[in-house]
Formats: structure tokens, C-alpha cells, sequence
């Protein structure tokens, strides 16, 4: 096969990657080693290799990663029309899919909804639907809300079908009896709403993959490639998922990187990822470790610091970049001080020419914020707090969507409730007299300035809403967006399987960026100040007494780290982190900042450490 143009940027491993024959393969690529070019490129070799497009899924965990690669791919379609280069199948590429698990989920239940009882309209309901509907089921059991948390039964109920179990393995306590009994109940009336929730477009697929081999057959024979994206991060429920489909043709194709896994928190087991090649007889591993993103300072005091722990499959990551400065550790004395400390060196940067859109803060948790914002804003300098609320999270589009969702789906109840709630009884009884009907009449944009003409909902948020100007654009923002579709039901599934990171706002070219360790993973930026390196906050006081949970908080301070790519700044006030302790000392400068200035010291002076 001629040497294409995505081939041409790839080093020696990633080459071996994507030439792997058939065959499981897991690629374990460390940060900054082009684990999406990895990805994509494997994508564009199997297309070029003559492998039909409908016989290959991507799977990723956010829509915004399925874009990307998506538009890698296109990319790469049209600069092998203008070269002459092998085919990309350009008038199948459709069928291709990539997406999220739950998309592939929602895709599957869409055929296989009559198994449990539902039609192919169903509605997804999400956190908030979800957790509505348990606080009603709670009330008709007059059980307080103060003594069963609605959350916390929620929470649990989640938890159960993401480790694919059911109501015989709740436990026996009180508690757990009475979530028990809710379970059953919610899922009685998810079934009469023609509703699944979130967790069950993963659980219920499987469910039927298990329990129908007929299923199984069928979509393991419709899906011959199986690649899937940051598989550190998969819990129980998808990586069956994914074991089941990939079982009769072994072709699964895995990458990630286990130093980077820090969602257990959601339920993901990066032990899949360790016990890659006990679970696939056969199994091939690649490790991808020249990094392309960070300074070699900056790579190798990370990577020093990865190797505290036990629970990893090693690699010895590298880079051709230059050596850069040292890692700057400042010490302070409270937490004002430390955030106008690093507001300080944010001036001096700005004043020596760097961008400010270059330069983020990421902190432990988001309460961090407080004395930064306080200090960024004394110093005048722009900031933007990174995650925000979700588009589809706002009041004035979910109100629309679940007109839209009752609509097409009646039995909703979640939608009618909150139907019921947030129009005046007029519009309301009207919405629900006509909407059904008119779904059949109506395309999804109709439809959507109906509700808004019938409900005068553009002057219903002009009225009652200070920014209501920026609400009515958010309205027409989702108008455009409907527009985009043939299928309504297509439309709303995509809606609701909109996930938390999808919803990250667009960077703001103009400002510093300020957020936690967690929506820092996958982004870059020249400068990285993390602040509260502390004993207590990172590691976090809730997982010092449990190796695997300091392990996680190590692999947090590990993506901190390599976030950065020429500039790295830690701070602390109080009690450093032991895990200052686990860097390199040769690779760091460290100063006291005291009333008199900065103090250049030996951080073994300032450590207090901690057997």
C-alpha cells in the first residue's frame, strides 16, 4: 500500500499499532504520546485495508472525542481524493460509526425496545429525571426524605447497574431494603413512562446480549472492529459490553493510559485495563512513550512521581523536547496569600509577552476558587472558570425538550411533570391536548415554535428573567441544532446523550483558564499553576487511608502535571503533599514566600514527612 499522508507523522510504535494484525490489542500511550492520531490513524488503515465501514464502531466517552476523530478522518478522505490515495470508502463513510457507548447503546435498544417492553420512541430520561422520578416514588411510600436520601438511593440504584447486578444484591440492611423496594418501583415506571435512563443504555444491552443469543449473534456479526478510546476509564457494565461483542472476531482494539485513570468517583475500573491480557488469551501490548506535548523537566518529574505506585502497567516515558526550566514549589502561609501570589506571577508572565489564553490554575476541588477569583479580580486580571453549567442543563431548554419529548413520547411522565410545573395551566393543559397529535404533522423546528408561540415562552423569560435575552438565544441556538435533523426521535436521543464534558463551553481566547484537575484531563496549556498542594486536599483528607485511593490522588497530581508544557508551578500553604516529597529534587526550585520576599530553600527543610 503507498505511503499515505497520516503516515507520515507517525513514530515507530504508533506504526506497530496500527500494522497489528487481527487479534486484541491493547495500547497502553502515555500522556502527550498521540493517542488520537493513534486512534484515528488505526481507523483510516482498517477503511484503506478494504474493511467495510458498517463493520467497524469507534467507542469513545464523549461526543466532542467522536467529533474530533470524525473530522480527523474526513480530513484525511479529502486529502486522499486530491492525491490519488487508496479509497476511504468517501460514499459509505456514514455507516461508520463513532460515538459514545451510550449512543451505541441507545442505537442498539432502538431495535432490541420490544424486549423490555418499550417501542422504538423511547424517551432517555437523565440525572434529573431520574432522581425526580425516585423523590416522587419516595413520597407515595411516605418514606422522609430526610432519612433515605433521594440522592444517596439514586446514587445506589446507579451503582447497581453499572456493576450489572439486581434487587437480590442490594445487601441487607435498612437501608438498602428500602432502595430495594424503590428499585422495583422505578423500574416499573420507567417501563410505563417508555422510558430507559441513563445507566440502562448500557445495562439493559447487555441484559439482552446475555440473555438473547440470537442478539448477540446478530450485532457480533454486524461488527467485525472494535476500537475503543481512554479504556482506563470504562466501569464494569461497558467493558462486558464491549466483551461480548468483540468476542467472536477478537478484533478489539484498546488505547489509554492507566497513570491517567481518575474516574472512580463514576465507577470506572482501570483494572480492566491491567488485566487486559488475562482476560484476551493472546493479547498484544504496545506502549507508546515518546511524549510530544511537555518539556523532558516536566516528563520525567511526573514520571518519577507515577512510579510510587503499585497498581500500573509501567512505561518509561520520553521526549525530544528540551530539558526547560525547573519546577517552580512556592510555599505561603494561608490561602490569599497564595492565590495573589499566583496572581503575581501571572502579571510577570502577561508582562513578558506570554498569552493569557496559555496559562490555567487547576486546583483539588472546585472550592479552591474563592481566593483565586478574589485575587484575579484585585489584579485585574481576566479569568474564566472552566465547566459551567451544560447547554442542555438549562431551565429554558429543558422546559422545550420536554414538550418535545412528551410529544412524541405520551407515557412520559417526567416530562409531563415538568410540563405541569413550568407553564401556567392554560398553556400547559393545551400543550398536552395537542402536542401528540401535532408530532405527527409537524417537523421538530414546527414543533418548537409552536410551543414557543402557543406558551409565549419568549416573553415568559423576558419577563421573569434578567438575562432573558441570553436564554432566547439559547432557544435559538437549539432551534438551529433541531434543524440539523430528518428523524425527531433522532434529535431528542442525541439530546439526551449529550454528556458532562460535551457540555465544557468553548475557550475564551481572552482570559486565564481556572478549573479542577478533573476537566483539565485531555487539554493543554504553555503555563500550569497548581495550587493546594497540600496533605489534605491533594491527596484529598477522604482517600488517606486507602492506598487505592491515594494511588487515584497520585494519578491526579500526575495529570496536573502533565497538563503543563513548558511552565509548571506547584503551591502550597500549611502542610505540603508528600507527593512534593516524590519528585525529583534536581528538577525543582523551591522558595518560601514570606512578608520579606522570596526565600529560595531545600524542600527537605520545609517537608514534614509522612510514614
Amino acid at each position: 500500500m503507498p505511503e499515505n499522508n497520516y503516515l507520515k507523522q507517525l513514530n515507530e510504535m504508533q506504526l506497530k499499532a496500527i500494522y497489528h494484525p487481527d487479534g486484541p490489542l491493547l495500547i497502553a500511550a502515555g500522556a502527550g504520546s498521540g493517542k488520537t492520531r493513534t486512534l484515528t490513524s488505526k481507523l483510516i488503515h482498517l477503511l484503506n485495508s478494504g474493511i467495510k465501514p458498517e463493520e467497524i464502531i469507534a467507542l469513545t466517552f464523549t461526543n466532542k472525542a467522536a467529533r474530533e476523530m470524525e473530522s480527523r478522518i474526513r480530513n484525511q478522505e479529502l486529502w486522499a481524493k486530491k492525491n490519488s490515495s487508496p479509497a476511504i470508502h468517501n460514499s459509505k463513510f456514514p455507516i461508520l460509526f463513532i460515538g459514545t457507548f451510550h449512543s451505541l447503546g441507545a442505537k442498539i435498544l432502538k431495535e432490541e425496545a420490544g424486549y423490555f417492553k418499550r417501542t422504538e420512541n423511547y424517551t432517555i430520561f437523565d440525572a434529573e429525571d431520574s432522581l425526580g422520578l425516585i423523590k416522587n416514588i419516595l413520597k407515595e411510600m411516605n418514606l422522609p426524605k430526610e432519612k433515605f436520601n433521594p440522592i444517596a438511593i439514586t446514587a445506589k440504584i446507579s451503582g447497581i447497574k453499572n456493576e450489572l447486578l439486581n434487587a437480590d444484591d442490594f445487601g441487607n440492611s435498612h437501608f438498602e431494603k428500602i432502595a430495594c423496594s424503590v428499585f422495583e418501583k422505578y423500574e416499573s415506571a420507567l417501563e410505563k413512562s417508555n422510558a430507559f435512563d441513563f445507566d440502562d443504555l448500557i445495562e439493559k444491552v447487555v441484559r439482552a446480549l446475555k440473555e438473547k443469543p440470537e442478539v448477540l449473534k446478530k450485532y457480533q456479526g454486524r461488527w467485525k472492529y472494535i476500537l475503543v478510546d481512554e479504556f482506563q476509564d470504562v466501569n464494569t457494565s461497558q467493558y462486558i459490553f464491549v466483551k461480548l461483542l468483540a468476542q467472536e472476531s477478537r478484533n478489539l482494539f484498546v488505547i489509554g493510559d492507566d497513570a491517567q485513570s481518575i474516574y472512580a468517583f463514576r465507577g470506572s475500573d482501570f483494572r480492566n485495563f491491567l488485566n487486559f491480557e488475562r482476560d484476551w488469551s493472546g493479547a498484544s501490548i504496545i506502549k507508546l512513550e515518546e511524549n510530544y506535548r511537555s518539556s523532558a523537566n516536566i516528563i520525567s518529574a511526573a514520571s518519577r512521581l507515577i512510579t510510587y505506585n503499585k497498581m500500573q502497567k509501567p512505561k518509561n516515558l520520553w521526549t525530544k523536547n528540551p530539558e526547560g526550566s525547573l519546577i517552580k514549589i512556592f510555599a505561603f502561609n494561608n490561602p490569599e496569600e497564595e492565590a495573589y501570589g499566583v496572581a503575581e506571577k501571572i502579571q510577570e508572565a502577561l508582562r513578558k509577552g506570554e498569552d493569557i489564553h496559555d496559562i490555567a490554575i487547576v486546583y483539588r476541588t472546585n472550592a479552591q476558587s474563592r481566593s483565586l477569583e478574589q485575587a484575579l479580580i484585585r489584579n485585574q486580571i481576566p479569568y474564566e472558570i472552566f465547566g459551567g453549567l451544560k447547554f442542555y442543563s438549562r431551565k429554558e431548554i429543558k422546559d422545550i425538550v420536554s414538550a418535545l419529548r412528551y410529544a412524541f413520547n405520551p407515557q412520559d411522565v417526567a416530562s409531563i411533570e415538568r410540563i405541569n410545573k413550568n407553564f401556567l395551566k392554560n398553556q400547559r393543559l393545551a400543550l398536552l391536548e395537542t402536542l401528540p397529535m401535532l408530532a405527527k404533522e409537524l417537523t421538530i423546528v414546527e414543533l418548537i415554535n409552536f410551543i414557543i408561540e402557543k406558551t409565549d415562552y419568549l416573553g415568559h423569560l423576558d419577563k421573569n428573567y434578567k438575562n432573558g435575552n441570553e436564554r432566547a438565544d439559547n432557544i435559538k441556538e437549539l432551534i438551529y441544532f433541531a434543524s440539523q435533523f430528518n428523524s425527531p426521535t433522532d434529535f431528542l436521543q442525541q439530546v439526551s446523550l449529550m454528556s458532562s464534558l460535551d457540555g465544557r463551553p468553548k475557550l475564551n481566547e481572552k482570559a486565564i483558564k481556572i478549573m479542577t484537575i478533573h476537566l483539565a484531563k485531555g487539554l493543554e496549556f504553555n503555563r500550569i499553576f497548581i495550587v493546594g498542594a497540600m496533605d489534605g486536599l491533594l491527596p484529598h483528607e477522604r482517600s488517606i487511608n486507602s492506598n487505592d485511593d491515594l494511588e487515584e490522588e497520585r494519578r491526579l497530581m500526575y495529570v496536573a502535571m502533565t497538563r503543563a508544557k513548558k511552565e509548571l508551578s506547584i503551591s502550597f500553604f500549611g502542610l505540603p503533599s508528600r507527593f512534593l516529597g516524590e519528585l525529583p529534587p534536581e528538577l525543582i526550585e523551591f522558595k518560601k514566600i514570606t512578608d520579606s520576599g522570596e526565600q529560595t530553600r531545600d524542600l527537605d527543610d520545609e517537608y514534614i514527612y509522612i510514614e
